[in-house]
């Protein structure tokens, strides 16, 4: 099996300490807390046609929309390439059985958030179905750094749980753009990261013909246009109304990447050269400061906020998501004919399904649109940090079922 380069651990490092220091200083100060994150650094008065709503950059708004468009485009490129590649983790058949379990662990979640949020009065100001996007998102950084103590490293179980981790943070992040009242969606903008992708491919990312020259070939392994493509596309997705997170996916698939997949954030990689990869090996050290800042801005925990929301949003992920991801990979066995990795029991998936009941990093930023604010936001973000047991509780289960 291959082995998952140990970025990835310092990821789950970095938002862990951002997310400690953000409790401590909420808990301690919090106007001052609340202060330093929501400071108008800058305020854009951009045209009507951009941005109808206005721009204001706060270190709130410049890690959660900006900065981690660079984390989403990390992850999109390993799934593009699970997709594409040749042994790719999802190529052929293989991406029914994620697939599925993203899809049914998307809707138990949904479902079990309504079911409760109508059982227990979770606010004055809530209405029915009030802030159903909030459980669709996961973890992909800490669902690996739990899983590997899971099922250890380089277990194929363990690349099954990175998939549908990375799966879920997508679908919640458009979902939580499709689903936001407040912003009117204008998706004629979304031309401009079309316009981008297919320019940049058509002019440097194709693969040299047999006629090409040595200049074309060195024109394909330049870095900058993919850079500026992925600028303009970002302007484009966040006009049209779409989370900026989503940005710089678009671009992903123009970019020349390499022939075959070595898994995903193999370790290997960091030896190959082709745009896609370099492109991601430059980020990976930004990348730990910029999930340090996201915990620090969005992962500040008020532990006096419990509340009945804290309750829907642990019976969400906790019940909700992981049935909903068993009867997934179930429907994909029995009637999909999905293939699960080689050496993935039945016993994994239940792990898996209990690891992917941890939420944080995409539900934490769907918190502000879904969710009217105050109270219940802070009682859902005590929920969604309260989620982060199913890790030791997999732990111990896998102790159990090993017995």
């Amino acid at each position: 099996m291959y082995r998952v380069s140990p970025f990835v651990r310092h990821f789950a490092v970095a938002l862990l300490a951002g997310a400690g220091a953000a409790t401590l200083w909420v808990n301690t100060d919090p106007a001052g807390y609340y202060d330093a994150i929501e400071y108008r650094l800058l305020d854009l008065n951009l045209p009507g046609w951009l941005a109808p709503q206005g721009l204001s950059l706060t270190p709130l708004s410049l890690v959660s929309d900006g900065l981690m468009a660079l984390f989403m485009a990390f992850i999109g490129k390993e799934l593009w390439e699970a997709l594409v590649l040749e042994r790719g983790a999802m190529s052929g058949g293989r991406a029914r059985a994620p697939l599925s379990a993203v899809i049914g662990g998307a809707l138990g979640a949904v479902l079990l958030w309504v079911l409760t949020g109508a059982l227990i009065e979770t606010a004055i100001e809530a209405e029915f179905a009030t802030g159903w996007p909030v459980p669709i998102g996961s973890d992909v950084v800490l669902g690996y750094l739990v899983g590997r103590r899971v099922f250890g490293p380089g277990h194929p179980a363990l690349h099954l749980l990175l998939l549908i981790t990375i799966g879920f943070d997508i679908l919640g992040l458009v979902v939580m753009g499709l689903g936001d009242p407040e912003v009117t969606l204008r998706l004629v903008w979304l031309a401009l990261p079309a316009l981008a992708s297919g320019g940049v491919w058509a002019l440097v990312g194709r693969r040299p013909g047999p006629h090409a020259t040595e200049r074309d070939r060195r024109r394909g392994m330049a870095l900058w246009p993919y850079v500026l493509a992925g600028i303009v596309s970002f302007i484009g997705v966040a006009a049209s109304g779409l989370p900026p997170a989503l940005g710089l996916l678009p671009v992903i698939p123009a970019i020349p990447h390499a022939d075959r997949s070595f898994g995903l954030f193999a370790e290997a990689e960091e030896f190959l050269h082709d745009p896609l990869n370099r492109l991601a090996h430059l980020l990976v050290r930004p990348l730990a400061l910029v999930l340090f800042l996201f915990g620090l801005t969005r992962g500040g925990i008020e532990l006096a906020a419990f509340a009945p929301t804290t309750l829907t949003t642990l019976a969400a992920l906790w019940i909700g998501k992981p049935l909903g991801v068993l009867a997934g990979l179930t429907v994909a066995l029995a009637f999909l004919r999905a293939r699960l990795p080689q050496g993935v029991a039945g016993r994994d998936l239940l792990l898996i399904a209990m690891v992917s009941g941890m939420g944080f990093t995409v539900p934490v930023v769907a918190l502000d649109s879904a969710l009217p604010g105050g109270g219940m936001t802070e009682a859902a973000r005590l929920g969604l940090a309260l989620s982060l047991l199913a890790g030791p509780l997999a732990l111990l289960a896998a102790r159990l079922l090993k017995r």
